[in-house]
């Protein structure tokens, strides 16, 4: 065996054992507390969820490049789309600290942290439309490279930094509301009429 070959054979091999480490630590983490989505991901696991996400996007896509121009309507656009279909879990801001985004397993990230700001474009784009398997991140997109709305989210989340107050404030009026919340809503706006909640529907009227 030469001197090269033997290199390689230890390389492969450390690889194999720090694979077979990680394994057990997660198969361990998973035996000790079960699947339960109530603790938090441990340090093994969201070193592997990164590592997953990274070898997961095809190295094809993680240069593709932004067709779109960043513009102020852009950014407006972006802002709208991120608060109807994003902020649910990710909030307005992306810190990802909303119910839903702290309550899934790993938690909704922080977005405006390296971990994400450190993807391509192209890995951004291709997570949005594709999903994260194991997650709870869905696939919103078609899953080819010209959907524009998705490039258009890329510019928002390499922009989160420059969010602002009144922004942020247009952004929470287009949050999807909840029956609950529409119902207060609703009852405010009739307060403000100077009716009640039991006026906002007819009475029928009952013959004799």
């Amino acid at each position: 065996m030469t001197a090269i070959s033997r290199v390689a054979l230890l390389i492969v091999l450390a690889v194999a054992a720090a694979a077979a480490v990680l394994a057990g630590a997660a198969i361990w983490t998973a035996g000790a507390n079960g699947l339960s989505a109530r603790t938090a991901p441990t340090t093994v696991e969201r070193f592997l969820a990164r590592a997953a996400r990274r070898w997961a996007v095809p190295r094809a896509a993680r240069g593709a490049v932004n067709p779109i121009v960043f513009s102020p309507g852009v950014w407006a656009e972006s802002r709208a789309h991120f608060a109807d279909h994003c902020a649910s879990c990710h909030a307005n801001d992306s810190s990802g600290r909303t119910e839903v985004g702290q309550n899934l397993y790993p938690r909704a990230p922080d977005m405006r942290l390296a971990d994400t700001q450190n993807l391509t474009d192209g890995e951004l784009y291709w997570i949005i439309e594709n999903g994260i398997r194991l997650t709870g991140m869905p696939a919103w997109g078609s899953g080819d490279g010209n959907d524009m709305d998705t490039w258009k989210l890329v510019h928002f989340i390499r922009r989160l930094r420059d969010l602002n107050p009144g922004e942020l404030k247009i952004m929470q009026g287009l949050n999807p509301r909840s029956p609950a919340e529409f119902k207060e809503e609703q009852d405010d706006q009739r307060f403000l009429a100077g009716k009640t909640p039991d006026e906002s529907t007819p009475h029928a009227h009952h013959h004799d």
